[in-house]
């Protein structure tokens, strides 16, 4: 299991500022922590959300298709519902990604 250090603390403050009815991808996320840390990219952020992000909005991050990690598909989906977001089959349009 990861140790939250300073770039796990980076990617879950980012993912607590996602809107509900937004998401963001894993490399979206990736890239403005990058910005400020030049470090790390997609997969280093979903191991961080995977392993360390039962606290924060995780099921608000997709990959960059718009299609959901398939271990928490189902739970991810009805979330995103729940938050009003138009989900078609395992996947979420362009139009409900956050602009960054």
């Amino acid at each position: 299991m990861l140790e939250i250090d300073e770039y796990a603390d980076a990617v879950l403050a980012v993912v607590e500022t996602i809107p509900a009815g937004k998401v963001m991808s894993y490399g979206q996320i990736a890239a403005v922590v990058g910005a400020d840390l030049g470090r790390g990219g997609p997969r280093q952020v979903a191991r961080v959300v995977r392993d360390l992000g039962a606290g924060v909005p995780w099921w608000r991050v997709l990959r960059a298709d718009g299609s959901f990690a398939p271990e928490v598909a189902t739970r991810q989906g009805d979330r995103l519902r729940a938050e009003g977001i138009a989900v078609r089959g395992d996947r979420v349009p362009r139009t409900a990604f956050l602009t960054v």
